[in-house]
């Protein structure tokens, strides 16, 4: 066990929509019995991608006590799932292959923006 950044889950909090799976690169988080739950702590890495996208703000991030970050665990993981739900720009509609694309919070609504369509989400 080490400290370190690990996402926490606020199962009171959280709706079981499943937002926060998508962002999750690793693999970390599956909606189980309809809440959002980390399968395995060694999977987070503790970025926290998967908290922006969150309609609920059940996710946020903690340091303590947890087992290391496991790189080769995650690619086994990773692995054996089947291939992810792509993510698209909500204004364009580009997917990740052609531009980077950032979650944001707008108007009550978690959303996926690329980088060329931020400019006009938040200046108009």
């Amino acid at each position: 066990m080490v400290r370190r950044k690990i996402v926490k889950i606020d199962e009171e909090k959280c709706d079981g929509c499943g937002l926060c799976v998508i962002p999750c690169a690793e693999g970390a988080i599956e909606i189980i019995d309809g809440k959002a739950k980390v399968l395995k702590e060694e999977l987070c890495d503790g970025a926290g991608f998967c908290l922006a996208v969150c309609p609920t703000g059940a996710l946020s991030i903690e340091e303590r006590e947890a087992p290391a970050f496991d790189e080769e665990a995650v690619a086994k993981h990773v692995s054996s799932k089947p291939a992810a739900h792509e993510i698209n720009c909500f204004s364009c509609g580009c997917g990740e292959g052609e531009r980077p694309l950032l979650a944001v919070r707008s108007k009550g609504e978690s959303l996926w923006v690329c980088t060329r369509c931020l400019p006009k989400l938040i200046h108009g």
